[in-house]
């Protein structure tokens, strides 16, 4: 199957996105990530203001068939979460890269370790093959 990895965002091994718009960072999970979940019915986000390390976890995906943690491929400050999920978490599944992404992060440091959408494209088809 043929995964969504749009080419204007960078991944993480653990299947979140990020892209980058100067100081701040819109993150989410990736199309693999939520084929791999099935239906999304409950997203738990963080609090605005709340500050995270790269690679904490800052929220919850759970879906019929299991709860994840989604960890935070960049380090800083939460400065807006998708409050539309709350209601729709569905969303993810339908729009993973649009209207799905999860939270807005003010970078307190350079992004570091993300995948670019070639090599994360191979991960993906890596791990899909086991």
């Amino acid at each position: 199957m043929d995964y969504q990895t749009p080419q204007d965002r960078q991944y993480t091994k653990s299947h979140e996105w990020v892209k980058i718009d100067g100081s701040t960072a819109t993150v989410g999970i990736s199309d693999y990530a939520q084929h791999a979940l099935g239906d999304i019915v409950f997203v738990e986000l963080p609090d605005v203001g709340a500050s995270f390390g790269v690679g904490d976890a800052f929220g919850v995906v759970e879906s019929v068939k299991a709860a994840s943690d989604v960890y935070l491929p960049v380090s800083g400050e939460i400065i807006e979460i998708n409050e539309a999920l709350l209601d729709a978490p569905e969303t993810v599944n339908s729009d993973p890269y649009g209207a799905g992404w999860l939270a807005k992060v003010q970078l307190s440091a350079d992004a570091s370790d993300l995948l670019d959408p070639a090599t994360y494209a191979q991960h993906v088809a890596e791990e899909a093959s086991k």
